[in-house]
């Protein structure tokens, strides 16, 4: 959705928009991100904090994709999360069974994928997240991450490879 061309909204309606289309999309984002249902609701929350802290510098950008924007935040403030002494000494290891069903709608068949995913080293599974789960083309996902559309590439290939060999049970690949 591209409403940042709509300055007669108030701060107020826009985020109540942003948060109605896409609370499920931040918060799936973050439990794949954290492998945790409260810390995810956390940090959901706290990116609609902060979404709204900067929503001055979202407008005088003209930042066109909410979605990658808000995807951006919500990242970012994950890796915060992950960076806390208490995340670090908490085993994050879940069985598919574990996750709330709201969080993660998967096929069957893609069980497996999805917890190797999560496994991933978090450079590998930012652009997995963002390019494959939540749709976002390339670009986007380039923007997201703050990074170029060539670093991404590179890192879905090394992505791709990673899960490929985990999949085939052949050595990893180190990137």
């Amino acid at each position: 959705m591209e409403r940042a061309e709509v300055p007669s909204m108030s701060r107020e309606q826009r985020l109540s928009e942003w948060i109605e289309d896409y609370s499920d999309t931040i918060l799936r984002t973050c439990y794949l991100y954290l492998s945790d249902h409260s810390q995810a609701e956390d940090a959901t929350q706290d990116t609609w904090i902060k979404a709204w802290k900067h929503m001055d510098e979202f407008e005088r950008k003209k930042i066109v994709n909410e979605k990658a924007w808000l995807l951006r935040i919500a990242i970012n403030t994950c890796k915060d999360y992950r960076r806390t002494a208490w995340f670090r000494h908490v085993d994050r290891k879940q069985s598919l069974e574990e996750l709330p069903p709201q969080l993660l709608s998967v096929e069957p068949k893609d069980e497996a994928l999805t917890l190797l995913v999560m496994e991933l080293p978090d450079r590998y599974k930012q652009v997995i997240l963002l390019y494959y789960f939540q749709g976002l083309t390339m670009q986007e996902t380039a923007n997201a991450l703050g990074s170029s559309q060539s670093s991404v590439q590179r890192r879905l290939k090394q992505a791709e490879a990673l899960l490929k060999t985990s999949l085939t049970g052949g050595e990893a690949y180190e990137g």
